[in-house]
């Protein structure tokens, strides 16, 4: 292509003008890329984790950000499907983003963190507790939330101690649910004993009529569910249609309040395990202090998904502040995580070292009332 003197000064004008902007940009803000699902039956996760970072995020702008730069979370929906989570990721980081930060999911993460770690970008606080994002280390994950076998172990321990022992397991049929599934497998074989019954539900679908035949047919004392809050609501309900009188158990990661809100009534003594404290009990600080912020902020929901991104928030803020405030980049971000040791946020204790990125290791269990409420 033949470029006259005049053009060619022009469009070197243009690359020296745009490469200022770019500088200029990430000399002012600190820009995280969040792919989440925004949209779909598993919206609420990512809406509400994104509302409680955010409720953090801008009180620390508030006061001027990190060195005088504001942090900003740069969304896009992937409606929970993989592939969109991968495209997400790859525009991302080609916008060269500082961190890539709350993914929510396990199938999604999953495709994401590859990406991240080929590019040495920080992949921080994902809504997942699964084992293969945490198994092997990976320097450039980092997990604020306790894992799957930790939630699937506080709930096997709770059944088999009330001798509740023919455990079922409704469950996702990808890497989410097969973590769950391997989490509740592994504590019962602790105690020498097996699922009596599984079925599957895929993913953003609610068609659990199969699954409600099998595992009602199988007479269990208590269902495990390993999904996300509408396929677990519209299972609970069909097989209490069906006559199934036994209890049910989730995970975090079925979103509490979402799950209770589509419910009601009929969520009366589902289980739910839980990786942050109640923030309906202010008993601790932390609760108290989110509570707080969320009200201040005026358009957060107080809900465990929301209280999760205002916790993984303050955590990341927190790793930036150690690493250096002055000069922040990747690497100072990591050294400041890993640098932080053994901490308590207002009652709840998070540990980083060079040779652990898994933050915690909470677990408690919560029941939900048959008037939309979490009690713990």
């Amino acid at each position: 292509m033949n470029l006259t003197r005049r053009k060619f000064s022009i469009l070197a004008g243009a690359s020296t003008l745009a490469g200022f902007n770019v500088a200029h940009a990430q000399a002012d803000k600190i820009i995280l890329g969040q792919s989440a699902a925004f949209t779909g039956p598993a919206a609420q996760l990512g809406i509400q984790f994104h509302q409680g970072a955010k409720v953090y995020f801008d009180q620390v702008n508030a006061q001027g950000g990190i060195g005088k730069r504001l942090i900003e979370i740069r969304n896009l929906d992937d409606g929970y499907e993989p592939e969109r989570c991968a495209e997400n990721t790859r525009k991302l980081i080609a916008d060269d983003v500082f961190a890539l930060f709350g993914y929510i999911g396990t199938p999604t993460s999953i495709a994401a963190l590859p990406l991240a770690t080929k590019d040495k970008v920080p992949f921080f606080a994902p809504f997942t507790g699964a084992m293969a994002l945490r198994d092997p280390f990976n320097k450039y994950a980092f997990h604020v939330r306790a894992s799957y076998n930790d939630e699937t172990g506080l709930i096997v321990k709770q059944l088999t101690s009330l001798g509740l022992k023919k455990i079922a397991v409704f469950y996702q049929n990808d890497a989410y649910g097969k973590a769950g599934l391997d989490g509740v497998t592994l504590a019962l074989a602790a105690q020498n004993l097996k699922p009596v019954a599984l079925a599957t539900v895929e993913r953003n679908t609610v068609n659990v009529a199969g699954a409600v035949k099998t595992l009602v047919a199988a007479g269990p004392d208590a269902v495990v569910q390993i999904g996300a809050y509408k396929a677990c609501a519209a299972f609970i309900r069909e097989a209490r249609k069906a006559g199934y009188g036994g209890t049910f158990y989730n995970v975090s990661f079925v979103g509490t309040q979402a799950l209770a809100d589509e419910l009601g009534k009929d969520g009366a003594g589902v289980v739910v395990s839980q990786v942050m404290p109640s923030p309906y009990n202010t008993a601790r600080l932390i609760a108290r202090e989110f509570v707080d912020a969320a009200k201040a902020a005026g358009n957060a929901q107080v809900n465990f998904s929301s209280m999760e991104g205002y916790v993984a928030a303050k955590v990341f803020v927190d790793g930036l502040k150690r690493g250096g405030a002055a000069k922040v980049s990747r690497e100072s971000l990591i050294a400041g995580l890993e640098g932080m040791g053994s901490q308590s946020l207002g009652g709840f204790s998070v540990s980083f070292s060079a040779t652990d990125h898994v933050a915690s290791s909470f677990v408690e269990l919560s029941m939900l009332t048959g008037d939309g409420r979490v009690r713990t």
